[in-house]
């Protein structure tokens, strides 16, 4: 499968920040398949923008599968601090029921929970204990995202008489939870780099696996 080119009109379609683009602009790096460019920008240790870029290429599920590998990685931080704690941990495997079973009913409940601990931990000075309960929260909040707004859509999908109108709400529900997806995937990824003691090792585990991600599904493709 041919892959995907970013464009000029891509970034700025997906909002990318003013230096970003003028940056692969001045480096003349438009119109390069996505997998190079990610590379280029590691390389640079533009980790961030990395980052952000491959959360928006990913699929939904993707996203998901990203966010939760990323707070994995760094789970055992909060929970040497706080090992009867288990909120993130929960949240973590909320995302996991999410992908397996399709389960959105206490995903939002876990996420809210994280976020909790991560602000005790915050209380207790222990930022990088709460990073990583960030890392979690951010983990069940992609899937979450997902739920809230794919059922809309599928509901316009399948009534009989929807209604342009319903359609056209249908495809606003459907980019407002890939915009929700990408966002909590990215930020998944952002707080488990903060939460490591080394950031740029963390984050080439994940973006690395982010890069396999999609290399699966075009292969698969």
């Amino acid at each position: 499968m041919t892959k995907m080119k970013i464009t000029e009109d891509f970034l700025m379609e997906k909002y990318a920040c003013e230096d970003g683009i003028e940056w692969v602009s001045d480096n003349d790096l438009f119109d390069i398949e996505h997998n190079i460019l990610i590379e280029k920008l590691i390389h640079n240790k533009k980790f961030t923008w990395a980052n952000w870029l491959l959360t928006r290429i990913f699929a939904k599920s993707e996203g998901v599968l990203y966010a939760i590998f990323s707070a994995e990685l760094v789970l055992h931080i909060f929970e040497d601090k706080y090992p009867g704690d288990l909120r993130p941990r929960k949240a973590i495997e909320a995302a996991k029921k999410y992908l397996n079973l399709n389960i959105t009913a206490n995903v939002s409940y876990a996420a809210n929970a994280a976020n909790d601990a991560a602000d005790n931990a915050a209380a207790n000075n222990d930022a990088s204990a709460a990073n990583a309960a960030n890392a979690a929260a951010h983990a069940a909040d992609a899937a979450d995202s997902i739920g809230d707004y794919a059922d809309y859509g599928a509901s316009a999908d399948y009534a009989a008489c929807a209604t342009a109108a319903a359609y056209a709400t249908a495809a606003a529900y459907a980019a407002a939870a890939a915009y929700a997806a990408a966002a909590a995937a990215y930020a998944a990824a952002a707080y488990a780099a903060a939460a490591a003691d080394s950031k740029k090792e963390i984050y080439l585990k994940i973006l690395n696996y982010g890069l396999s991600l999609i290399e699966k599904r075009e292969n698969h493709d």
